[in-house]
């Protein structure tokens, strides 16, 4: 095992080339012979994922298209390690455990003129809690105990905090990112609307309303987080289609509105917000049903999908 530090790139190296740095005469991670600091790893694009193994450990991999996944140690939102054992991958996980999940409403500017609604002046900030997150292909499950009938999904970019910070210039916020991966911010409309003097975080914090992945792709793949197409299908028809040029807010300002006077933690989350499409500005409205399939697709990261199934009594 090595030390493995990430160096955006640079120059005129191609699109997709990574740099990075082995100690001196040991094997690289494709078992090749290397020179200090002149290491180029190749990969369209960088993804790390998280998974269990055979034994039913968690571990993290490093996918590299056309060779497979290889076991990743160490921090994965600073320096980790990756090995030369090829990962044995039982299931894939939710890439990231986030300490908080920080969400944005009406960041669309399309979103807010199917709502007719004007755009906001600030960020519309709520959260979901981490108990709700949820694997790649796990279900989203219809709340029964506490009902909702107006279950609705939305395609979002979330951005994975690598360094935290207070007061973070937004000059400087995307060097505190450490990547990026699909999100689904199921909301039952319902308990966020209609009921109980506008429950968004009941609403929205039901367990299985935060599903992740498939994998998160470091910043260095996806330098600038505007101009990614992003969609979502339901039972393979296109719901949304939008694209991050489209932000009311960017990710830079965004990170820089939540560090302000606050302390925005390393590994926090931050849903972007959702384009127009939703379920709920359908004509009928289009909700959420047992035997459903609910994907989001982002440009350079993949797709995420997940089934829908009822609560068991």
């Amino acid at each position: 095992m090595f030390p493995l530090r990430i160096y955006p790139s640079a120059g005129k190296n191609p699109a997709g080339i990574l740099r990075f740095f082995f100690p001196p005469k040991t094997n690289g991670f494709l078992g090749k012979q290397v020179e200090p600091q002149r290491c180029l790893f190749s990969s369209y694009s960088m993804k790390i994922i998280r998974y269990l193994d055979m034994g039913g450990k968690i571990r993290y991999g490093f996918d590299e298209p056309k060779k497979g996944v290889y076991q990743v140690t160490g921090d994965t939102l600073g320096h980790f390690q990756p090995t030369t054992r090829k990962a044995e991958v039982a299931k894939i996980l939710a890439p990231v455990q986030p300490p908080y999940i920080f969400c944005i409403g009406l960041n669309y500017r399309k979103h807010a003129e199917e709502g007719g609604v004007p755009l906001p002046k600030f960020p519309v900030v709520f959260m979901k809690s981490t108990g709700a997150v949820q694997n790649p292909d796990d279900p989203i499950v219809l709340p029964r105990a506490l009902r909702s009938d107006k279950v609705d999904y939305e395609c979002e970019l979330a951005v994975v905090i690598g360094r935290g910070g207070k007061n973070i210039r937004e000059e400087d916020a995307l060097d505190h990112v450490f990547g990026y991966t699909c999100a689904n911010d199921v909301s039952a409309r319902d308990w966020q609307n209609e009921w109980g003097g506008s429950q968004w975080c009941r609403g929205k914090t039901f367990d299985t309303f935060a599903p992740l992945g498939p994998c998160l792709v470091t910043k260095d793949e996806i330098p600038n987080p505007a101009g990614l197409g992003i969609r979502t299908y339901l039972n393979g028809e296109i719901m949304q289609n939008s694209n991050t040029e489209d932000l009311i807010f960017s990710v830079p300002k965004l990170i820089a509105f939540l560090s302000g006077s606050t302390t925005l933690p390393d590994g926090a989350v931050i849903l972007t917000g959702t384009p127009s499409g939703v379920g709920m500005a359908h004509k009928p409205p289009v909700w959420l049903k047992a035997g459903d399939r609910v994907e989001i697709e982002i440009d350079r990261i993949g797709r995420l999908s997940n089934p829908v199934v009822e609560e068991k009594a």
